[in-house]
């Protein structure tokens, strides 16, 4: 049993007596500069939840900013930490092997190698960020430590000795926990195109290879069976953008159908989350009925504009955002069933025709002239019962397959966490 002593750091009450305590200020210091008008010789990084990472300068997604002059320069084993929405971002620090520059908003230090080894301090920071211990040292709404609070903070510092063998030890240990994650992530995108290619071929084929088939008309549709026909979504119902308002409306109220309620799901969720203050002209002019589509309208990329999802049933007073767009069949009982529409606005086919028509400025975005432009194939009623029962069926068992995958995932990550807990916190010691 180690012998250990009271710490002065919050969530760490106690370290092995032969550890260190070390004020940031001291355990790091920066170096970075930035790159100035020499921008295009640097390599562009960028920190993610799986480690720093190459990025290509020339690729025109997500947010790009006007000029890379401001980007600071990084070296081989600086550590990158984002310190501002704690509460919510998704990546908090990450240990560079490369040499390139990023985002002036993170903020770039070297380790002290008099005091602490890079890859141990990277360790120590994934425990920190598991569980957000930073969080409490914020004094703001976006949970940002400031640069000068991060170098009050107390980090734990074995010996060098030890810090080598505590990171010798999780490189092994977290490997093979990181391979297992892997090629359980690789399983489950091998899943899921399965699954986007059995709804692309169910709702443009049919459920009978032997009927016979047709010439579409549509260049981008090809054959379909004789028996279904082609309308446009204009013929089938009109289409409407939701409400936009202030963001001191949202939090109370109504209902409100969001844009991850569409983007997440086939079929909206009856009972959402989100709330809104909404009168009653706006409930009725936005409002959320049975055998609605709805659509995702505008992000960051095309990858997540034009996803649908289907109302089974009417959401009583609520309205949907303005990033989204409803399309309303025209008639009670429409040529689309909402059963058969859930599958077929998600196929692979649907995906290939609007990406290939947006536009991409600063912001991709649906137009209600292009989705009002798209054709839809329609086969008989009873077919279109028969073709949603059938991936019910299929999709559910894929649905369960990558559930139970991403549980493995889950634990595995879990285990990963909690051994960086033991070993950097001291109440392990490494072999």
């Amino acid at each position: 049993m180690r012998e250990m002593k009271d710490s002065n750091i919050p969530f760490c009450k106690q370290i092995p007596s032969v550890w260190s305590e070390i004020p940031n200020r001291y355990l790091f210091f920066n170096h970075s500069v930035k790159v100035g008008h020499d921008f295009l010789s640097f390599q562009l990084l960028s920190l993610t939840t799986s480690g720093v990472k190459l990025k290509d300068i020339n690729e025109k997604s997500g947010k790009l900013p006007d000029s890379y002059e401001n980007y600071q320069t990084v070296e081989p084993g600086d550590m990158i930490f984002c310190l501002f929405d704690l509460d919510c971002s998704a990546v908090f620090s990450g240990l560079s092997s490369y040499a390139g520059m990023i985002t002036s908003a993170y903020d770039v230090y070297r380790v002290n190698p008099s005091y602490a080894l890079e890859r141990f301090i990277d360790y120590w920071f994934q425990f920190v960020f598991s569980q957000r211990h930073y969080k409490m040292f914020s004094k703001t709404i976006r949970y940002t430590v400031t640069s000068d609070t991060f170098k009050s903070i107390y980090t734990p510092i074995p010996p060098l000795k030890e810090q080598k063998k505590i990171a010798d030890f999780l490189d092994d240990k977290t490997t093979s926990i990181s391979t297992l994650i892997a090629n359980n992530e690789a399983q489950i995108e091998a899943l899921k195109r399965y699954k986007q290619s059995l709804i692309t071929e169910t709702v443009t084929r049919g459920l009978d290879p032997d009927a016979p088939m047709k010439d579409s008309g549509v260049d981008w549709i090809g054959q379909i069976p004789e028996s279904w026909s082609v309308q446009r979504v204009r013929d089938i119902g009109w289409t409407q953008n939701g409400i936009s308002k202030k963001g001191d409306f949202f939090g109370s109220g109504f209902p409100f159908v969001s844009y991850g309620d569409v983007y997440r799901n086939y079929e909206l969720p009856f009972s959402v989350s989100g709330q809104i203050e909404s009168d009653a002209k706006e409930r009725e002019s936005y409002s959320v009925q049975a055998g609605d589509i709805f659509f995702t309208r505008t992000s960051e990329t095309i990858d997540e504009v034009g996803f649908s999802c289907v109302c089974k049933k009417t959401i009583p007073e609520a309205v949907f955002a303005g990033f989204l767009i409803r399309l309303r069949p025209y008639k009670a009982e429409s040529v689309i069933l909402s059963d058969y529409a859930k599958y077929y606005f998600r196929s692979g086919h649907i995906r290939q025709y609007l990406t290939k028509e947006m536009n991409l400025v600063t912001r991709a975005s649906l137009a209600q002239g292009l989705l009002k432009a798209m054709n839809v194939l329609i086969p008989p009623k009873k077919e279109q019962e028969a073709i949603a029962a059938f991936l019910d069926n299929k999709t559910a068992k894929i649905d369960a397959l990558i559930s139970l995958k991403q549980s493995k995932i889950e634990k595995l990550t879990q285990y990963r966490q909690s051994l960086i807990y033991e070993y950097v916190t001291g109440k392990k010691e490494a072999p």
